[in-house]
């Protein structure tokens, strides 16, 4: 696939203009007190068999969206007693957390590792997911994606990022873990999750994203016909009078948005070829990350010229491990 975005440069000074929702600092401040209002985020901590030698996993269940319970892995490099920094890892569209020995790189890295489950996804790719949504009742299509689209307070993404950043508050209370050094990890679906939470948890350590899905999303719709934005475009080329609410809803989770309220420092990792997540996205929300914060966070991103979703793969991975060491490292 050719180039198909702008070209480099004009990535380089992409900035453009949001229409954010008046009510939309108000909107998660409320989601996130309800979800708080539930209890403590742990319900279960159950140790599990995993077949390898020099890693420990657990069988977390935490208090997610409405109080729901959301699954996860939660991984640590066996016989270290002293507490860890952690990285709360956020699974791509379609993927739930699969098996717990499938993701080693961060805790071989000498981190605590929780990977969140997806709710209502895992029936796409991987091995599956264990967290179904209760609430994917809204109209919608089939997709994750377009489920409950035409009111924010119904859509999924409004649960799935919500569980994300109950993930954070969860991790902080296992033991082995350094709550003061937590960084959230994603890839796609899972970079738009942890931009999200970057944007939402000010005390974040470090944010670590790769072709992240909800940036720019007006302009992505615009560009490409691959899901999971070709969800919404079909639906609304079926729902042709459904455009003004959908893009209302996407509004409250426009990922630039949460860019502009992070904190953390952050690494960016973008394939210039990626006609599922548009490079364009992640440039607006690099530009325009942490312009409303008060901070000057250190940025770094990476482009990779002939690569597409994939990005720099491996050789991306290797970059995040040294610049993370060089954040949380003792």
């Amino acid at each position: 696939m050719p180039a198909f975005d702008l070209p480099p440069a004009e990535l380089e000074r992409h900035r453009p203009d949001i229409e954010e929702p008046a009510d939309f600092d108000a909107f998660w401040e409320r989601t996130l007190k309800e979800a708080s209002a539930a209890g403590d985020p742990l319900v279960s901590v159950r140790p599990v068999e995993n077949g390898l030698r020099l890693t420990e996993t657990w069988d977390v269940t935490f208090r997610g969206f409405a109080g729901d319970p959301v699954r996860a892995w939660f991984s640590l490099p066996a016989n270290v007693a002293e507490p860890l920094p952690a990285v709360v890892e956020f699974a791509g569209y379609g993927r739930g957390r699969g098996l717990p020995h499938e993701r080693l790189t961060w805790v071989n890295a000498g981190y605590a590792h929780l990977l969140m489950d997806n709710r209502g996804q895992g029936d796409q790719y991987g091995c599956g997911g264990d967290t179904p949504d209760p609430h994917a009742l809204a109209p919608g299509g089939p997709g994750p994606a377009v489920r409950g689209l035409l009111d924010p307070r119904d859509y999924h993404y409004r649960r799935l990022i919500t569980d994300a950043v109950r993930a954070v508050a969860a991790v902080r209370a296992l033991p082995g873990v350094d709550a003061g050094r937590v960084a959230a990890v994603g890839n796609s679906q899972g970079g738009g999750l942890a931009l999200a939470v970057a944007g939402l948890v000010p005390d974040l350590a470090a944010l670590l994203v790769t072709a992240p899905l909800l940036c720019g999303i007006h302009r992505a719709l615009d560009l490409t016909d691959v899901p999971p934005y070709g969800e919404i475009t079909a639906y609304l080329s079926v729902h042709r009078g459904a455009q003004e609410a959908a893009y209302r809803t996407l509004s409250y989770v426009e990922g630039v948005s949460f860019a502009r309220r992070a904190h953390a420092p952050v690494h960016f990792g973008v394939g210039l070829r990626d006609t599922v997540c548009p490079p364009s996205g992640a440039y607006a929300a690099f530009n325009r990350y942490a312009e409303r914060t008060a901070g000057d966070p250190a940025k770094v991103l990476h482009a990779y010229p002939f690569n597409g979703h994939e990005g720099g793969d491996a050789v991306h991975v290797r970059r995040q491990l040294e610049w993370l060491a060089s954040l949380l490292g003792d």
